[in-house]
């Protein structure tokens, strides 16, 4: 049998876990791409930039390389040079405000991801009690057991059983992932924030 004559004897629950995974897929791959931008300008790299500009009293400078760099925490440390002449406490507010702001960024969509990790093996798994029922109502209509009465029922249990696997295990996989990167970045953003603190308290 070819893989799509496979996937069709599956049944109706094949078809919503092959559509759960092409949800899935098209999410991974584009929070994918959108970490990787996240991560263009090294946390060092961007520091060592701004800090530059703002000892120069060059404030503009700085923004535009905040600007420029166009990542979680640039963004969060161009929020808190846009406020330099200002008290720590409206810098240190409107830094943890960009923070909270960018954590949602990162975290978009990563909860339908997690959800189908968590659940494409229970809907295999109701798919593959499908199966046998219907393994069985074969037997009651044939009133005769054996194998070529029970094939479509058993293939189909099985298979919605394998494609609920395919489908989960790279979910969870990339959920997990993601939960350490949005970790990795909300660090950085929070070292970033800690940095320009000390950089515009010697300033004032």
């Amino acid at each position: 049998m070819s893989l799509w004559q496979l996937l069709s004897s599956g049944g109706a629950t094949v078809n919503v876990l092959l559509t759960l995974s092409v949800l899935s897929l098209a999410i991974i791959v584009e929070r994918v791409i959108y970490y990787y931008y996240c991560t263009r300008v090294g946390r060092e790299a961007l520091m060592e930039l701004v800090t530059r500009e703002v000892r120069k009293e060059n404030i503009p400078k700085a923004l535009d390389i905040c600007k420029g760099a166009d990542t979680p925490g640039s963004r969060v440390v161009g929020a808190g040079v846009q406020r330099k002449g200002t008290s720590l406490e409206e810098i240190e507010n409107s830094m943890e405000r960009q923070m909270m702001i960018e954590v949602s960024r990162l975290e978009k969509r990563i909860s339908i991801v997690g959800t189908i990790g968590s659940t494409a093996v229970y809907i295999g798994l109701f798919g593959t009690v499908l199966g046998i029922i219907k393994a069985f109502q074969d037997i009651s209509q044939k009133g005769a057991g054996g194998v070529s009465v029970v094939i479509n029922g058993i293939a189909e249990a099985l298979i919605c059983t394998a494609v609920g696997l395919c489908v989960a295990v790279p979910a969870v996989i990339a959920y997990n992932y993601f939960i350490k990167k949005i970790e990795d970045l909300q660090r950085d953003m929070e070292v970033c924030a800690s940095e320009t603190v000390d950089l515009l308290r010697v300033k004032a």
